[in-house]
């Protein structure tokens, strides 16, 4: 495995499947609830695909910055963000000063990079003292993973899918010097059936900013959402 397979993948995905490879932008505003965002301020999303996420930090007033390595991902992006400062990089090197950075999203993305170390020593160093992290990462243990991906042998390995337990993933974060605050399911299966439920916000209106109880316990969670600190 290597960064221009996992490049190519992701720039034929996009390029196939556009947004509709991506949750909508409704989704994601509950990160920006679980971070504790206020106007005003920088935000980096490392990953940002086709910028979701800073269409949600745009109405927050955000300063607006996003890498990935799919350069089909940011040609797009730019169009649906041209004020957005947008760059195709590798994360394991960002091309940004020193504690720059207020808020710092990586979602779904984590479990597909090749040097986690690399990765999170770069976001850490680039994120001010006391800045917020918003990482949503894929779940090992949860049984649809274990006995059907790990079993069948279907995990997407051009995509890079590195699936890790909820203490595998603590301790990674608190090795390269990231504080957990909270560990949430992921939020969009249960606000997706209430979307549903809804004819699409026809008939009531979902509140995609409020933060949901879960419907299962932690372990079979699909998606962890982490929030964290810069220690």
């Amino acid at each position: 495995m290597n960064q221009e397979t996992i490049k190519d993948w992701f720039n034929d995905t996009y390029k196939s499947r556009g947004t509709s490879y991506l949750r909508p932008k409704e989704a994601y505003y509950i990160f920006m609830e679980l971070m504790g965002a206020k106007s005003g301020g920088k935000i980096l999303d490392v990953a940002c695909g086709l910028g979701q996420m800073l269409k949600v930090a745009k109405d927050y007033d955000m300063d607006l910055y996003g890498v990935d390595i799919s350069d089909v991902a940011i040609g797009m992006a730019k169009e649906a963000l041209p004020n957005a400062h947008l760059s195709v990089e590798n994360a394991e090197s960002l091309p940004f000063e020193d504690n720059t950075f207020d808020f710092i999203t990586c979602l779904g993305s984590l479990e597909r990079m090749l040097d986690l170390d690399k990765v999170l020593s770069e976001q850490v160093r680039v994120a001010k003292p006391g800045a917020r992290f918003c990482y949503m990462v894929r779940n090992s243990e949860r049984m649809s993973w274990k006995i059907v991906k790990q079993g069948l042998g279907i995990i997407n390995k051009k995509g890079h899918q590195g699936a890790k337990s909820m203490e595998a993933w603590t301790e990674i974060f608190n090795q390269q010097g990231l504080k957990v605050d909270r560990v949430h399911q992921d939020q969009w299966p249960k606000k997706r059936w209430s979307r549903w439920l809804s004819l699409n916000d026809r008939i009531t209106k979902v509140d995609y900013k409020e933060i949901m109880k879960p419907v299962s316990n932690m372990e079979q969670a699909y998606e962890f959402i982490f929030i964290l600190s810069k220690k």
